[in-house]
């Protein structure tokens, strides 16, 4: 602790009011703010922070520094110090908030008032050239009597004045703050669902918690989802350009979870006595030192942390094909993922003749068939391209897949499945693409939708482990990387008690993982146990919802009925009010015992059903609403529910069970397919 004497400058008040610890060779700390000696002269110049002005009350300390005292000249060189390394401001306002609290007994400020405007006025005016006396030295004002009137104060100078007269409910000079805290107890690496998720779950256990965010991206924490579901199917574009849109039951939202006046400023987040959420948007974290419990940005900045979590997410996947592309042709192909991405092709799309979807997947399917409703109005012409034999066919059995393509036809794409890009080229304006089968397609814009890669790159730099089958960062039960840092999202690889090791890509997993994340940075303790869930809407009329191990190589087992108006995307959430639908099947309570079937019910779903034969639908099959199992070992691993809503939690507790089932017709009553049939 630094102990700065000298009550003969407000500066020197200052100082000794502020307290300052060392933390580390590196960083100061003043009552939780910070001030920051940076390794290296460009990281100075490269600091993320205002211009730092001169404090007030520099010119009295060099007053008093070049008179020749030599306490005045340590006072001098110390606030030099914080005023070079930016805590000038700190030490400015921490000592405003002191003189506040010891003015409030009066006879205290007097005191404290007096010493310093004397000094003030000494450092700034001449020295009287009046020889002193022997008398001058030793003489002393009479003492006062107990009774007598109370003396003069001492006028004070300008400076001071402006100390006495601040108020209790003053706050800090911002405008001389860094711009970036250097101390966040609750550090969150990355602004997106996880992250949004975590500071709730943290803001619930810890009120006055405060959290920090930061995020390569400039935008506040927003859902996902919609920028390839509803977004697509607003009427309205102004709506769109504020980010808003409109739910299939028709009530507006927007993509933000909260508004900015939710969240506070980065550099007034330390001051918060309630706590609170701030974003610092437009920055990366470079590296974490678990040891010293320090995160390096992208400009040199430090950020030390009690609690860290990494929610990077994932970036979109390219291909080889336009990674070798030329820059015209590299120009023109979208790796579609985030706000700025649905901007962009939701401009093209309104100019462009022709644009090309390379995926057929979750995400590719939705975009396609969001474009392709687009084109009805329009002269844009759709075509959709993937290696497999039908949409999303690395998830649904051939026949649902085949089914779903020619639902993705029918929004008015062109659908090509087994079709790949074998070459690119940029060719008068437009992107030439070579395809496996000989053909060549001239397109305005390319969207590439194959998956995401997990953003890991902290992994190298921070000493944590990587995943080498999965990808992602490597945690234990409790989400937990090493001590105090802790994955959640896209970017964890976690392990499942049930299904194994896994790494899952979908909102419902990145809301549960990071609230449980947040909680356990709060101490909660608790392992994960979820089985998330996912869910694709091919418009208002077709969705489904997934869970568990999907994948079209298992062997699976179908129930379909006759779908009502009442088993559609639109209808769930006209139901319900909410579009997410990891949100509604949260709510849908699911009971330990399973719900009485109706007789007449269960004798259509044996006739439906041969579990022993295991017989496919054919797909010229209506298939209007249904539950697909998917098996291993005769076990039920995961499940697809087709128009078919708020039964999650049904299939949630038939794969956490676990067990081997010989009659599936007789699970398959549990879903009650039959339900709303007259």
């Amino acid at each position: 602790m630094f102990r700065i004497a000298g009550a003969g400058s407000v500066t020197a008040a200052r100082l000794s009011a502020a307290c300052c610890r060392v933390v580390t060779s590196k960083q100061f700390q003043v009552h939780g703010a910070s001030l920051h000696v940076l390794s290296s002269e460009a990281s100075r110049k490269t600091r993320n922070g205002p211009a730092h002005r001169t404090p007030p009350s520099w010119q009295s300390v060099r007053a008093m520094a070049s008179a020749g005292e030599s306490q005045s000249k340590i006072n001098y060189i110390f606030y030099g110090l914080a005023v070079l390394f930016g805590g000038g401001g700190i030490v400015y306002w921490w000592s405003r908030k002191y003189m506040r609290e010891t003015s409030k007994d009066g006879s205290t400020l007097k005191k404290a008032a007096a010493p310093a405007a004397a000094a003030s006025k000494e450092a700034t005016e001449p020295v009287a050239e009046t020889p002193v006396t022997e008398t001058t030295k030793s003489e002393a004002p009479p003492a006062q009597p107990a009774a007598a009137e109370a003396p003069a104060e001492a006028v004070p100078d300008a400076e001071s004045k402006k100390l006495l007269d601040a108020t209790p409910q003053s706050y800090p000079d911002y405008e001389v703050m860094p711009e970036i805290p250097g101390h966040a107890k609750y550090l969150l690496i990355g602004g997106g669902t996880a992250s949004f998720a975590a500071f709730r779950a943290i803001r619930a256990s810890d009120a006055k918690a405060q959290v920090l965010v930061v995020t390569e991206e400039e935008e506040l924490p927003y859902m996902r989802p919609p920028l390839s579901k509803e977004l697509w199917y607003s009427d309205e574009p102004k709506l769109v350009e504020k980010m808003k849109f409109k739910q299939w039951n028709g009530k507006e939202r927007s993509v933000y979870y909260n508004p900015p006046s939710f969240y506070v400023e980065p550099k007034e987040l330390a001051y918060q006595e309630n706590g609170g959420v701030a974003v610092v948007k437009g920055r990366k974290v470079m590296k974490l030192d678990p040891q010293k419990q320090v995160a390096v940005l992208d400009n040199g900045w430090e950020i030390f942390y009690d609690k860290v979590l990494i929610a990077t997410g994932g970036r979109p996947r390219n291909i080889p094909v336009f990674e070798r592309a030329s820059q015209e042709v590299r120009d023109r192909v979208t790796l579609f993922r985030g706000i700025k991405d649905f901007k962009r092709l939701d401009e093209v799309s309104k100019n462009a003749s022709s644009i090309v979807v390379v995926g057929g997947g979750f995400l590719g399917s939705e975009l396609t068939c969001a474009l392709g409703k687009r084109s009805r109005d329009s002269s844009l012409k759709v075509i959709q391209m993937f290696p497999e034999a039908g949409n999303m066919g690395k998830v649904l059995p051939e026949y649902l897949s085949q089914w779903t393509t020619a639902k993705v036809r029918g929004e008015g794409a062109t659908v090509k499945p087994e079709t790949f890009v074998k070459r690119a080229r940029y060719s008068d304006g437009k992107v030439i693409l070579k395809l496996n089968t000989g053909e060549e397609i001239s397109t305005d814009h390319v969207v590439v939708a194959v998956g995401l890669e997990p953003n890991t790159e902290l992994a190298k730099e921070s000493g944590l482990e990587v995943d080498d089958t999965y990808g992602g960062f490597r945690v234990n039960a409790e989400l937990e990387a090493r001590s105090d840092i802790w994955v959640a999202g896209d970017a964890s690889s976690f392990y499942d008690i049930k299904l194994g090791r896994r790494r899952v890509e979908h909102h419902d997993h990145a809301v549960v993982s990071g609230r449980l994340a947040g909680e356990n940075m709060t101490g909660a303790k608790k392992p994960y146990w979820h089985q998330s869930m996912f869910w694709s809407d091919l418009g208002p009329d077709v969705g489904y919802e997934a869970i568990g191990i999907v994948d079209s190589s298992l062997p699976t087992v179908a129930v379909f009925a006759k779908a009502t108006e009442k088993d559609t995307p639109r209808a769930v959430v006209e139901e319900t009010g909410e579009s997410l639908r990891s949100v509604t099947e949260t709510e849908a309570s699911a009971t330990d015992e399973a719900p009485a079937p109706d007789v007449e019910a269960a004798a259509k779903l044996v006739a439906e059903v041969e579990a022993e034969n295991r017989v496919a639908p054919t797909p010229k099959e209506d298939y209007g609403k249904g539950v697909i199992f998917y098996l291993r070992d005769d076990v039920i691993v995961g499940v697809v529910l087709w128009n078919l809503f708020n039964r999650m939690p049904i299939a949630r507790k038939i794969i956490k069970e676990g067990k081997q089932h010989q009659d599936l017709a007789e699970v398959a009553k549990l879903f009650d397919l039959h339900a709303d049939e007259d």
